[in-house]
């Protein structure tokens, strides 16, 4: 019995680094190419390395990290072409998650998509980009979590898990455009218009992804 209840809290632990450790690539806090050290790690998160260890290897089967040796662990350089796959199958996943939000939202859904608005206007004036990074990433996946969608959060989380360090280095470039195309879709959202919420989304993944295909961050950049 303590065997077994010993395997379950480390279990809990290990799902809890890998969830952290997902959260912080997803918002960009680390770049193309960056070497992560599990003791380091292990030391932030404060824990110890075991459960760092068993989070990276799920994170390397994710194609969110490189796995080269226990001391050459990296986020990777995805190719152009990748990344535009990627960007081609959110087109058509965030547009069902908009659709379906555009159906379901309700007033406090909008208030909380407004404020992450306001704040990452908030951040943008500052030039605080990791900020801003976090609160793009938290717009873009309410809109899953409002369509009540979530097997595709999931596939979205995991979609972000290999492009999250692309948009981080190319976001400070894309000033405005990283933001502004969010105002016509929260007004889609609230005339409960799913195919202007639609098209809106698509507009903003399009937008964005100018300034990352002309990212220096790419594995085969020229």
């Amino acid at each position: 019995m303590t065997n077994g209840l010993q395997t379950i809290e480390h279990e809990n632990l290990s799902s809890k680094v890998y969830g952290a450790l997902c959260d912080a690539i997803i918002k960009g806090q680390f770049q193309p190419g960056d070497r992560l050290k599990i003791r380091d790690l292990a030391q932030t998160l404060g824990t110890s390395v075991t459960p760092v260890r068993d989070a990276i290897l799920r994170l390397t089967h994710d194609e969110a990290l490189i796995f080269l040796s226990p001391r050459d662990i990296r986020i990777p350089m995805i190719s152009r072409a990748r990344y535009l796959e990627i960007r081609t199958i959110r087109l058509r996943l965030e547009s069902l998650a908009a659709e379906t939000a555009a159906r379901l939202v309700t007033d406090t859904d909008l208030a909380r998509l407004q404020d992450l608005i306001a704040r990452n206007e908030q951040a943008l004036s500052s030039g605080n980009t990791a900020l801003g990074l976090e609160l793009n990433q938290a717009f873009h996946f309410e809109l899953p979590a409002i369509a009540q969608m979530p097997v595709l959060y999931g596939t979205l989380r995991r979609l972000w898990l290999q492009m999250g360090p692309l948009v981080a280095s190319a976001y400070s470039a894309g000033g405005r455009t990283m933001i502004d195309p969010h105002y016509p879709l929260l007004t889609a959202l609230k005339n409960r218009d799913p195919a202007a919420a639609a098209a809106a989304i698509q507009a903003d993944i399009l937008s964005g992804g100018e300034h990352i295909l002309h990212s220096s961050a790419f594995s085969d950049r020229e």
